[in-house]
């Protein structure tokens, strides 16, 4: 299936009830960068620690190749910034920071096998233990980065040691695959309502200001969230596919 049919199709699931999409146990949200979880999942997030549901958020890579070239904010600095920053956004949807976990794995360069892929499964699985999860959430794999699907990778592996428990899977780049894209079959899965917690996933994504502002300014090429982008997070739902074993 061409991606602009697939995304459309995905845009038109139903709307469901956080327990209908995790029927029992708490949820576990795997984020390749710092700031994914906020885009893709912060609704999610918002939810479950509303309704006292257990959640926990593992950021994969160490999020320093967003800026790679500034002066200012050298890898060390930039990690410890985008760390806090995560923390500051899961603070905004209810997490505490205990249950956030980082893997720091090599932004833009996150391994989907070997000993390091290895080790980053077990502690996806660990956090889903750890919470009880009925349930994973990761980027899609067609998400035009290598980190994203490097995730999904991790994230298979992680189910494989957890004796199948469900794997679910929300498109951040995906948006803007070419439309000719071949994606495979049909989506399954639903869409969450974002409206109860529009405020807090803002509040979220804004708080992520290495990547949403001009907060870092020395490097030419530092990544940046374009305004249209974020808005598209802030719409009335988030997507979440239906990962089969």
């Amino acid at each position: 299936m061409r991606a602009d049919a697939f995304l459309a199709a995905a845009a038109e699931l139903p709307l469901r009830d956080l327990r209908d999409l995790v029927p029992a146990g708490g949820i576990v949200v795997v984020a390749p960068h710092p700031d994914d979880e906020s885009l893709g999942c912060g609704a999610l997030m918002a939810e479950a620690c509303a309704r006292e549901i257990p959640a926990r958020l593992v950021v994969v890579s160490d999020g320093v190749g967003s800026h790679p070239s500034s002066p200012s904010h050298p890898p060390e600095r930039l990690r410890a910034l985008r760390e806090a920053e995560t923390l500051a956004a899961a603070a905004c949807l209810g997490l505490p920071a205990a249950h956030v976990a980082f893997l720091r794995l090599p932004d833009r360069f996150v391994p989907a096998e070997g000993p390091r892929a290895e080790a980053a499964a077990e502690a996806i699985a660990a956090a889903a233990r750890a919470c009880g999860a009925g349930a994973l959430f990761v980027t899609w794999e067609h998400d035009p980065h290598g980190d994203h699907r490097a995730s999904a990778a991790l994230a298979r592996k992680a189910r494989d040691l957890l004796a199948g428990v469900p794997l679910y899977a929300y498109p951040v780049w995906g948006w803007t695959l070419p439309p000719e894209t071949e994606v495979g079959p049909a989506p399954r899965g639903a869409r969450l309502a974002v409206a109860p917690h529009r405020d807090a996933k803002a509040a979220a994504i804004g708080a992520h200001r290495s990547q949403t502002t001009a907060l870092i300014a020395d490097d030419p090429q530092g990544f940046r969230l374009e305004p249209a982008m974020i808005a598209r997070f802030l719409r009335d739902d988030e997507i979440f596919l239906q990962i089969d074993p």
